[in-house]
């Protein structure tokens, strides 16, 4: 079980929410509104009033008893740098911090977050790619290089074994595993035989991915 420190509990915020303590992790909710407050206290484990850009105010909250902490101020960019340098300068052990354009991005991952989240940005690309390729099913970014793609079977693989199609030897891309049904399957082997009715994970960075499988 993980402590996590939530800052900003508004529709984004309170989704984190509902999915962390869902996982079983005990979850701390700060906004200084009363009445999102007031919403989330039944779902949290707990939840304060608050301004998280009071440095005096942060430090009661024993920053550095959280395991991570979740900057989900979205209406104002000005506070949400403030809270994310303070969490940092307070000894917060990790900082994630969401974002609405680049330009935010950029200064928050400069002023203490370790990692950030941009919704828009992310959905956008997720829907061009659902929306322009039928044999894409799910995607995740791991960096500005690498992804994730759960993708179909090429036709031309089909019946052939994972060895025979020295995919990362010839390709730089790894198979992570195979669906079939829905279940996942990450026991592969050289000997494993690919059909049309499975789906691959793979990792490997976009350009790649993009052209080993005509994305």
């Amino acid at each position: 079980m993980k402590s996590v420190l939530l800052i900003g509990v508004g529709r984004f915020g309170q989704r984190i929410a509902e999915k962390v303590v869902e996982m079983k992790h005990e979850v701390l909710a700060v906004d200084k509104h009363e009445n999102l407050i007031d919403d989330i206290l039944p779902l949290v484990t707990d939840a304060q009033i608050g301004d998280c850009t009071d440095k005096r105010f942060l430090s009661t909250l024993g920053i550095d008893n959280f395991d991570v902490c979740i900057v989900t101020i979205r209406n104002n960019f000005q506070n949400s740098l403030e809270t994310t340098s303070l969490l940092k300068e307070l000894g917060a052990k990790k900082v994630v911090s969401v974002a609405t354009n680049d330009v935010h991005e950029k200064f928050l991952l400069r002023n203490g977050a370790d990692f950030v989240i941009y919704p828009e940005k992310q959905l956008a690309t997720w829907t061009a790619l659902k929306l322009t390729s039928d044999n894409v099913y799910d995607y995740i970014k791991i960096d500005d290089k690498y992804s994730i793609f759960e993708v179909s079977i090429p036709d031309s693989w089909e019946g052939k074994t994972v060895g025979h199609l020295s995919v990362r030897q010839k390709h730089g891309i790894n198979i992570l595993g195979i669906k079939s049904e829905g279940q996942l399957d990450i026991t592969i082997t050289p000997d494993t035989v690919l059909t049309k009715e499975e789906h691959l994970l793979v990792l490997g960075s976009f350009k790649d991915i993009k052209k080993c499988f005509d994305i």
